[in-house]
């Protein structure tokens, strides 16, 4: 199986509203419920385009036989304390996990982050989700602390930990 990484363009807009649809309905471990998603086509071509045109932010997806398997969002903000560092959302359609995508769309993204001359990349994570918490350490972040009723969830509190990484 081919699996080709590269920055979103404005044209995927509807691949990743979709993609990230896809998301919310597979899995709770991503911010919005189904249904949730008030975005339309227009507004994340608009993010797209904000991205590229980004000192500090890019948008990656994996595509596996034309379709988006997956994506990862490194945001920057333009103020001169953080600008050297960027908060990331990885999401990865079920059929594709476990094939070493979300290593894969890390790998890209940190060399572009590297490229773009930021020092630090975080996330969030929830605190059960084993199996994103054992891919972000393997990528290098360290716990970095931890966010007591975070989020909540189908009526139980969920705890996060904040992640990070130094790049430089």
């Amino acid at each position: 199986m081919s699996i080709v990484y590269r920055e979103l363009v404005p044209e995927d807009a509807g691949s990743l509203l979709s993609l990230q649809h896809s998301l919310d309905e597979e899995t709770a471990f991503m911010l919005l419920e189904p249904d949730e998603r008030q975005t339309n086509v227009q507004q994340v071509r608009e993010m797209i385009e904000a991205a590229g045109k980004s000192a500090n932010s890019v948008l990656i997806c994996a595509e596996v036989a034309g379709e988006l398997a997956g994506y990862i969002s490194l945001q920057g903000k333009g103020l001169k304390r953080i600008r050297h560092s960027a908060y990331i959302v990885i999401g990865i359609r079920k059929a594709f996990q476990g094939l070493g995508i979300g290593s894969g769309l890390f790998r890209e993204m940190e060399n572009r982050a590297r490229a773009k001359g930021l020092v630090r990349l975080e996330l969030t994570v929830m605190a059960h989700n084993e199996r994103g918490i054992a891919l972000y350490k393997k990528c290098g972040f360290e716990v970095e602390g931890l966010k007591k009723k975070s989020l909540y969830i189908d009526g139980e509190w969920i705890d996060e930990y904040y992640m990070g990484k130094i790049l430089a």
